[in-house]
């Protein structure tokens, strides 16, 4: 997508610097700075520090992060290591996991003279399919937002509400719930987006950041307003992202995604995650009681970064002295709560049936 008018991945490869660049998001979205990555130490630090981060750009980052580990030492021993390593950086999105595997089964048959080469190709492989994945996700949502746009008064907007961010910085380009959105305003469908703060790190500030670059408009609300516009019907449907989501259909994201998904069902909202494939964790069931949810720093819920009215950035506490925080980073919205799960291949239910019926290749491997 485009900053100031320039096309921009989330990440890429510098040859002339021969070292990945980065869109360093923390500083988003009063600041756009962008950061090398030169070492395996940055390359953690970039994924725990959420320099990089959504399910599928985290991903891209550990591929680049295996590559630059087989430019470093390609033996056996340093590709278990630095897969290990990259592993632990963070638990709960299921492409980290997934870019590892695969890069791991790719070079480990290779002679080790061939494994830096063939590594870096892989990752530019990784970062390539995903941007096509994405574009194809918002082929899939547009058809829904056509249908809603059909029976508009003319010129009434589709109004769409998101939370967090499953924008182009949480992938390689398109995002995956905004690809449908972007895709849409391309085509001259008017439409309105409800954007979720998304507490404790405010990423909802990243989409607006996004959309409003993308000459979306769109509104800022805070995480409790959902519900009440939902029930006064400013709300035509639901779309989000996913962290990992089960082989029949429940949804890990952002924490605060299965309220907004009580509140569709409560007000006959359609709920709809747009979901990358390799988001999906075949070998999980029940997501509630197996995804491993992440607890962050309660320093994120007892302050907060902002741009302050006379310039300049600063941290400032929003608690009172000595309270504790909690920071789970994640919940789960089981599947009878999703109407649809929005794939690079179409659109599906939330249910085994559903996802086999998509990716039959991959539920006969998981059996």
């Amino acid at each position: 997508m485009k900053v100031n008018g320039k096309h921009y991945r989330s990440l890429w490869w510098d040859s002339e610097q021969n070292c990945l660049q980065i869109i360093d998001q923390r500083w988003l979205p009063h600041d756009f700075r962008i950061q090398p990555v030169r070492t395996m130490e940055e390359f953690s630090d970039a994924i725990v520090e959420m320099r990089v981060r959504g399910a599928p750009l985290i991903g891209a980052t550990a591929a680049y992060g295996m590559a630059l580990a087989m430019a470093n030492d390609a033996s056996d021993n340093n590709l278990d290591a630095a897969w290990t390593f990259l592993e632990k950086t963070r638990p709960t999105a299921i492409n980290l996991r997934w870019a590892l595997d695969r890069c791991r089964t790719a070079l480990k048959p290779l002679p080790v003279v061939e494994r830096a080469e063939a590594a870096l190709k892989l990752a530019h492989a990784i970062s390539d399919e995903d941007v096509e994945i994405n574009r194809r996700i918002g082929e899939n949502g547009l058809k829904l937002i056509e249908e809603i746009a059909a029976n508009k008064p003319n010129g009434e907007p589709v109004r769409l509400l998101t939370h967090c961010n499953a924008g182009w910085i949480a992938t390689v380009d398109w995002g995956t719930a905004t690809s449908p959105m972007y895709q849409a305003h391309n085509a001259g469908i008017p439409l309105h987006v409800w954007v979720d703060e998304t507490r404790p790190r405010n990423q909802g500030a990243l989409t607006s950041w996004e959309l409003g670059s993308h000459g979306v408009p769109h509104t800022y609300i805070t995480d409790n307003a959902g519900g009440h516009l939902m029930q006064h019907g400013q709300v035509d449907m639901v779309i989000v992202g996913t962290d990992r989501t089960t082989r029949r259909g429940d949804v890990c994201n952002k924490i605060g995604t299965y309220l907004k998904a009580l509140a569709a069902r409560d007000n006959n909202v359609p709920f709809y995650v747009a979901l990358p494939s390799p988001t999906i964790d075949w070998t999980v069931d029940d997501g509630v009681a197996e995804i491993p949810i992440e607890e962050r720093s309660e320093r994120e819920t007892t302050h907060i970064q902002g741009k302050a009215e006379t310039g300049g950035f600063g941290v400032v506490q929003v608690t009172p002295d000595g309270t504790a925080g909690g920071n789970p980073a994640f919940d789960v919205t089981p599947n009878r709560l999703v109407t649809g799960l929005i794939t690079e291949r179409g659109i599906c239910k939330a249910s085994p049936e559903g996802l086999a019926s998509l990716f039959p290749e991959m539920t006969q491997a998981a059996e």
